[in-house]
Formats: C-alpha cells, structure tokens, sequence
C-alpha cells in the first residue's frame, strides 16, 4: 500500500511546500493540509503502518526524522527541534515512540 491510495498527490505536495524551510513543521497543520485529518480512522491507520518504517507498530524518534520523506522522497529531513517536538507532541505515554492509538489522537485534535 503506498499513501497515493490513500491522500491525494497535490494535496501531500502542498504540506509539503507549507514546511520546506527548516524548522517550520507543524504535524497539525502537515495532517490538515494533506488531508489526512479528514480520512477514516482505518485509512489513518494504514498511514501508520506505512510510517511505521520498521513494522514495530510504533513510530521512533528515528523513523520522525524522515517523516517528511515517507510522504515524498525528495522532501526534507526533519530538524533535531522538529522532531523532538513532533515526538513530545504524540508520545501521550511518555514512552519515547508513538503509537498507532496515539498518532490517530494527534491527527484527529
């Protein structure tokens, strides 16, 4: 499965372009933008599962710095700032990875 079936190419392309300078990602306004705030809870989930690059059913800080990229190859590497923040943003349990449970509360607040 790959996240063109599931979001639209110019919508990924514009929260793409929202946060192309560095230290200007919002996870928020990223999940608005390329419309996965307004997807069902299963296609959110499916987002994370290809997020989850290692299939550990969790998203870790490493995985975070290349979020930007899963979306399109060519996109940024989050900062050190970005993704800590993105991290402490998700990680309602503190347990220093992200959840599915918790990434579909951070896409759907």
């Amino acid at each position: 499965m790959s996240l063109s079936s599931i979001l639209s190419a110019d919508a990924v392309a514009d929260a793409i372009n929202d946060c192309q300078a560095p230290d200007t990602f919002c996870p928020k306004k990223f999940f608005q933008v390329c419309g996965l705030t307004n997807k069902t809870t299963q296609d959110i989930k499916k987002v994370f599962g290809i997020l989850d690059n290692d299939g550990s059913g969790y998203i870790e800080e490493e995985e975070l710095k290349f979020f930007l990229q899963r979306f399109c190859s060519s996109a940024r590497v989050l900062t050190d700032t970005e993704t800590k923040a993105f991290l402490k943003a998700a990680d309602n349990n503190s347990d220093g990875r992200i959840g599915v449970d918790e990434f579909q509360a951070m896409v759907l607040s």
